[in-house]
């Protein structure tokens, strides 16, 4: 099996092993607690359709329309302020869910502008991101150049850091922005900013739906714009470099892989009733086949290595002259025949002691 198939199998099996522990340590965690929530919302639910004898018919309604105003609570979500933000998050694969079309007409079109709009959007945070790695680089090379190291060149790590640590500063301004201007505690501020910029996008936490924030605080809704921009530019950084570094070991083993095949094949000699020289060439030498054979095929790592890898003409020029002046003895040999530098058995030794026996 290919070193590549056998790293995409161990991937699809590491992958779905650490989903299904994931879901066992979700369920211990949140189904306690969804349980103990669901009680608490039927038993409010029975007390108030006791109290004021709401039939079940009635209680429905009031439920959809309590999930139909959600959407507006906060305001007009379709003026162009709110259409803004909506075509924002949809070409920035978020997708919060906080607003959706409602129309036919709309959602058609959302389909054909996501169709075009998303691929322009992550061509263009994947440029913002590589021109924010060249930034890194240059001010890295300036600063080792200012300190007189001897590597003055930013390493594929040196630009992973930068990167994480751009991440962290867009973060952390995030978190310091939204919790102050929508009231959440910081540990929500981190936890809606982290959901963001990795376009989870769950929709618990939405930015910019108090009090009319979209049409009434411009200066608020252009920071929260500058924050996307930002931080999901410096995370697609990283993944620009994450991804470069998969297709360079992937390159190179697969010139390793090339490598060692030509290495194989430049070995092979093929015995039917000629010996085929390495080079090509046929070296017209008839092999009897009633006559012993002594030389080994087995391409295996069980005969030891010679002490000396002569080169080819080398070998052909001494053994065809010692043959011919008949000193060449076949158990002289040692049966060295192994090649522990390209570990397959070396064309010449093998063509050499074949000549020699003749």
């Amino acid at each position: 099996m290919k070193r590549r198939n056998v790293r995409t199998l161990s991937l699809i099996i590491v992958t779905f092993t650490y989903l299904l522990v994931g879901a066992a340590i979700f369920d211990a965690l949140e189904g306690p607690n969804n349980e103990k929530v669901k009680r608490g919302l039927v038993h409010i639910r029975d007390k108030l359709i006791k109290k004021y004898d709401i039939t079940p018919n009635d209680y429905q309604m009031i439920e959809v329309l309590m999930e139909e105003r959600k959407p507006h609570k906060t305001g007009p979500q379709w003026k162009f302020a709110g259409s803004l933000y909506y075509a924002f998050v949809t070409l920035a694969l978020i997708g919060y869910g906080h607003s959706t079309p409602q129309t036919k007409l709309g959602k058609m079109f959302t389909v054909a502008y996501s169709t075009i709009g998303i691929p322009l959007a992550m061509i263009m945070f994947q440029s913002i991101g590589e021109r924010m790695n060249k930034g890194s680089s240059v001010l890295i090379q300036r600063l080792r150049t200012w300190l007189g190291a001897r590597q003055k060149e930013a390493t594929e790590a040196d630009l992973l850091l930068s990167s994480l640590f751009f991440s962290m500063i867009s973060i952390a301004g995030g978190t310091a922005l939204y919790s102050s201007q929508e009231g959440w505690s910081y540990f929500e501020s981190y936890y809606y900013c982290f959901i963001t910029l990795t376009t989870i996008g769950f929709g618990d936490f939405v930015a910019l739906q108090q009090d009319r924030s979209l049409t009434l605080r411009p200066g608020y809704v252009v920071a929260s714009f500058c924050f996307l921009l930002w931080g999901l530019s410096a995370v697609a950084s990283s993944v620009n470099l994450l991804v470069l570094k998969f297709m360079t070991i992937s390159l190179e083993e697969e010139e390793q892989g090339e490598d060692e095949l030509h290495e194989m094949g430049a070995n092979v000699v093929t015995l039917e009733e000629e010996v085929m020289a390495a080079n090509g060439r046929q070296g017209g030498m008839y092999v009897n086949p009633l006559e012993r054979d002594d030389m080994s095929l087995c391409s295996c790592t069980c005969y030891p290595a010679p002490k000396r890898r002569k080169k080819k003409n080398e070998v052909g020029i001494i053994s065809r002259l010692l043959s011919r002046l008949g000193w060449t003895d076949e158990n002289n040999s040692d049966g060295h025949y192994y090649d522990s530098e390209t570990q397959s058995i070396s064309n010449y030794t093998k063509l050499a002691v074949k000549r020699s026996s003749f």
